[in-house]
C-alpha cells in the first residue's frame, strides 16, 4: 500500500503556511506527491518543465509571459505535454489568476490546479523543504520522544516500566513533549535523524491511571515541541537493587543504536527504587552535551588518578 502523501494532504497541513488554495481540477487531488519510478526524469519541485516535467509544477509570471507569448496551436501543445505527464500538481504563485486555457486543460485532465499568494522562488524554496520530511524514509519507535536542555531525547524501554510518568514529570520541570507512544523519525540530513508526533496523537501523553492529557491545554503552547532531532536514547531497565553492582560504575552503559542507517548514542538506566529518574535524565543530557563537545568526566577521571598515582609512586629528591 501507497502512503505517500497526496495533493489532497498537502493542501491541508500547508493551506496556511504557503497560502493555497484551490482552482480548478479538485478530482485529481488524490494523486501523490512522490515522484514515480515509472516516469523517468521526474524530479520532484520546480518551475514549468515540459520536458522533463517536475511532480509539483510551479509556474510564475516568466512563465505566464512564455506561454503568452505562443501561437494558440503551440500553446495548446505544451499544456498538453504537461498535462500527459500527469504531474501531482500545478501551482499559480503570486496570485496571478489563471487564465482559462491553463483551468480548461487541468480540468479536462484531472490535474490539480492550485494558486498561491507567495512568490515563485519562495514557493519552490519552501516546498522543497517541506516535502523533504514528508517523502523521506521514517521509522516509528516506541517509546516518548521530548526535548530535555535543547536535545532531542527519546525513552524506550519495556511496557509499564515508566517511561510516561518520567516524561511527565520532566515536563513539569520545564522540558517539552515532541511525541508519546509512537513517535515518527525521519532523515532530514545526511547525519541527522529528526522526530515528530503522528498528527493523530499530537499533543497528548497516557499515563496509566491517569488516562490520556493534552499537555498542550494543561502546560500551555510552550509544553510541546512539534519537531526535534534525536541525539540521544535513554534506554529504561528495570533492575533489582541486589544487581545494581552489574552497571560499569566508571563508564555507565553507552553504547550505538542504528537508526535508519544513521549511529544513535544510546544509555541505558537502571530503574530502581530510591532513584529519581528526571534528575538523572538531565544529568544524562548534560553530560552528552559535554562529550560533545569534546569533553569526557570518565576520561579526566582516569587521568587525574593516573597522575596522582605517578606522583605517590614517584622517589623524592
Amino acid at each position: 500500500m501507497d502512503d505517500s502523501p497526496t495533493v489532497g494532504d498537502l493542501f491541508l497541513r500547508y493551506q496556511q503556511r504557503l497560502s493555497l488554495y484551490w482552482i480548478a481540477g479538485h478530482e485529481g487531488e488524490t494523486r501523490t506527491l512522490s515522484c514515480s519510478d515509472n516516469i523517468p526524469g521526474h524530479s520532484l519541485v520546480g518551475h514549468l518543465n515540459t520536458i522533463h516535467p517536475n511532480r509539483l509544477q510551479i509556474l510564475g509570471q516568466m512563465e505566464f509571459d512564455y506561454l503568452d507569448g505562443l501561437e494558440p496551436e503551440q500553446r495548446a501543445a505544451q499544456l498538453a505535454r504537461l498535462c500527459d505527464a500527469q504531474p501531482a500538481v500545478v501551482i499559480v504563485a503570486e496570485e496571478i489568476g489563471a487564465p482559462d486555457y491553463l483551468r480548461a486543460a487541468c480540468e479536462q485532465s484531472r490535474t490539480p490546479l492550485l494558486g498561491s499568494a507567495l512568490s515563485s522562488v519562495k514557493l519552490v524554496s519552501c516546498l522543497r523543504y517541506y516535502l523533504g520530511g514528508e517523502l523521506a524514509e521514517k521509522t516509528t519507535i516506541h517509546g516518548v520522544f521530548l526535548e530535555v536542555h535543547g536535545m532531542g531525547v527519546l525513552l524506550t524501554g519495556e511496557a509499564s516500566v515508566g517511561k510516561s510518568e518520567l516524561a511527565l514529570e520532566l515536563i513539569t520541570r520545564n522540558h517539552r513533549l515532541v511525541a508519546d507512544d509512537a513517535p515518527e523519525f525521519f532523515r532530514a540530513g545526511p547525519d541527522i535523524v529528526r522526530g515528530r508526533s503522528p498528527e493523530m496523537l499530537r499533543d497528548f501523553l497516557e499515563v496509566r491511571g491517569l488516562g490520556v492529557l493534552n499537555i498542550r491545554a494543561m502546560y500551555g503552547d510552550s509544553a510541546i515541541k512539534l519537531s526535534k532531532d534525536l541525539r540521544l536514547i535513554v534506554r529504561l531497565e528495570r533492575m533489582a537493587s541486589g544487581d545494581m553492582h552489574r552497571v560499569d560504575r566508571l563508564q555507565g552503559s553507552y553504547q550505538k543504536r542504528t537508526v535508519l542507517d544513521i549511529e544513535v548514542p544510546e544509555v541505558t538506566l537502571p530503574v530502581a527504587p530510591g532513584r529519581n529518574l528526571a534528575v538523572l535524565i538531565e544529568a544524562a543530557v548534560r553530560d552528552h552535551i559535554l562529550l560533545r563537545k569534546g569533553y569526557n568526566a570518565s576520561e579526566a577521571f582516569i587521568k587525574r588518578h593516573r597522575e596522582m598515582m605517578q606522583l605517590q609512586t614517584k622517589p623524592s629528591s
